[in-house]
């Protein structure tokens, strides 16, 4: 096996992964590097979900009985795990959504309807970038049609960067939010976050900041990010779909309007109206995703008891790895930054004129995962000239011999198409 300096112990880990082992396509071991769209979950998490169901399933907060208590105690257990992986100032700071996207959303809605001095109108202006997945454009998109704002965005370099040499026309006085990806799902790059979080503060701007490829894969302090808003999902790091996380600044979170109504987030109702909880419960209408969230203070757990840091050099000698091996075939074009540094464990490609499905498909046969498409960053793909790419994104248990694999793979499709 090639050695490489940070790796973790992958033996190791990969045995807490069952789904590694799955044998597919005439025998052929999968090699799962579709990461930046899901991972796989270890042992711990599922043992947590299943023992939550076979032992503590309940509704949490308002019940007396045992179940109910300890359903909650897990459940708000979770959230105390949460804001002790991200530092957050308080847990009351967490709140609980299904997954990045209603994350990012909820803040879009609480915005459009917020008094003075949150509120977007006709009169401001929102910020975002051309390298966003789609979840951080349209609900942007949905609020400056709903309100008369004005959206205006950062563009990208040939190298994959955002381009900053305008920042002071993107973000202006009238700019109410900046709403910015940490890591792009699509080239991996990782933005420069001091500098785009400087400029918002000088002119009173809000920030955003999607951090659902950087949660999984690095240390994560929302204290320093400086942001008034992080938004992340759990079933990228290794925790359960249907669960996602938006953290925000408390006091925000005390002056701004629910975005939705029913169950639990109310203080009290009335025919006539009605009063809210405090957070995080103001923001969680309805039966949360009690399960969910177990199974994702199971992920944090896991995560941290091997070290994010760990985590990210592992991830960081894998993806030079990648990028090194991924050079040596012909006709082969990194789409965004084509080295090691300031970006992330997802490297999307096109290979000659060969489409990327055709890539996929090909791949999938030596029963090797990626993923093809746009990857909900369409126009990533229209500034570059592409229609689509092939994406390879990696983990903590992604080893060298995954990439080998893939490199071979690739061969096999040049071979392929002729």
């Amino acid at each position: 096996m090639t050695q490489l300096p940070g790796l973790l112990d992958i033996e190791a880990i990969r045995k807490d992964f069952p789904l590694l082992d799955r044998v597919v396509h005439d025998g052929k071991k999968i090699v799962y590097l579709d990461n930046a769209a899901t991972s796989q979950k270890p042992r711990q998490v599922l043992d947590a979900l299943n023992e939550y169901y076979e032992q503590h399933n309940a509704n949490v907060h308002r019940g007396v009985h045992v179940l109910a208590e300890e359903a909650t105690a897990l459940y708000e257990g979770a959230r105390d795990k949460v804001a002790a992986f991200i530092n957050a100032p308080s847990r009351d700071e967490v709140i609980f959504t299904k997954n990045a996207s209603e994350s990012l959303n909820l803040v879009a809605n609480m915005l459009g309807w917020a008094d003075e001095p949150y509120r977007v109108d006709r009169e401001t202006e929102i910020a975002i970038t051309e390298m966003e997945h789609h979840s951080n454009i349209v609900p942007w998109q949905l609020l400056a049609q709903r309100t008369g704002a004005k959206l205006k965005w950062f563009g990208l370099t040939d190298d994959g960067r955002l381009d900053l040499s305008n920042i002071e026309e993107v973000i202006t006085e009238k700019t109410k939010i900046v709403s910015f990806t940490l890591v792009s799902n699509i080239m991996g790059t990782v933005n420069p976050v001091e500098a785009i979080v400087r400029r918002a503060q000088d002119v009173g701007a809000l920030v955003l900041i999607d951090a659902s490829q950087a949660a999984p894969h690095m240390p994560l302090d929302v204290q320093a990010l400086g942001a008034d808003f992080v938004a992340f999902t759990g079933h990228k790091m290794c925790g359960p779909t249907g669960i996602g996380v938006l953290w925000g600044r408390q006091e925000l979170l005390e002056d701004l309007p629910p975005f939705l109504g029913g169950g639990e987030m109310i203080e009290t109702v009335s025919m006539h109206a009605s009063t809210y909880a405090p957070a995080p419960h103001k923001f969680e209408a309805g039966t949360p995703p009690i399960a969910q969230a177990v199974g994702l203070g199971a992920a944090v757990d896991y995560l941290t008891a091997i070290g994010m840091d760990k985590i990210a050099a592992h991830e960081h000698a894998i993806t030079e790895y990648a990028i090194k091996r991924l050079a040596e075939v012909p006709d082969l074009r990194i789409i965004g930054p084509t080295t090691a540094e300031d970006r992330g464990a997802a490297i999307s490609f096109v290979l000659g004129d060969i489409h990327p499905h055709d890539v996929g498909q090909v791949l999938d046969e030596q029963g090797i995962a990626v993923r093809v498409g746009h990857h909900c960053a369409r126009p990533v793909c229209l500034r570059y000239g592409i229609p689509a790419t092939t994406r390879a994104s990696f983990y903590l248990y992604s080893s060298p011999a995954e990439v080998d694999a893939l490199i071979d793979g690739l061969e096999h499709v040049r071979n392929f198409f002729g």
